[in-house]
């Protein structure tokens, strides 16, 4: 039985609405019955979507507008965060595991993307991030 949902939430470029995601988040796993695990991966892949939307995209500009966008296929659960920006050149990013990299403190987010979901996506010249996640459900 496949069980389709699709949800979207559209938030200022303002970290206090990190709460609103991270709700949502905790909705579609608890939905989809997603272990801890798999859910820890979730949580901080998406939200460093939106991190880098409201602070690399949007500028901290709070009049911009996030949209996270959930859907689900089959067993695959994708959110997709999209923002306002210009977008980025995200096949030039710094390897945050060079040497030269190791101690500073930004430049780790999509490392994190790509490390946490099973599948990420840049769409829009970078504006939009697509990430998929396949987690084993429980038998029914």
């Amino acid at each position: 039985m496949t069980i389709s949902l699709q949800n979207k939430l559209n938030i200022p470029s303002s970290y206090e609405h990190l709460a609103d995601v991270e709700r949502m988040i905790e909705d579609v796993c608890d939905q989809f019955r997603v272990n801890e695990d798999y859910f820890g991966n979730i949580l901080v892949a998406v939200t460093e979507a939106v991190n880098n939307a409201i602070q690399h995209g949007n500028k901290s500009n709070p009049g911009k507008k996030i949209e996270i966008e959930f859907t689900s296929k089959g067993n695959e659960l994708s959110f997709r965060v999209k923002d306002e920006g210009d977008g980025f050149d995200y096949n030039n990013l710094p390897d945050p595991t060079d040497p030269q990299n190791i101690e500073k403190i930004n430049g780790r987010g999509v490392f994190l993307m790509k490390n946490l979901a099973d599948d990420v996506n840049f769409l829009e010249n970078g504006r939009i991030v697509e990430l998929n996640f396949r987690p084993v459900q429980a038998s029914a």
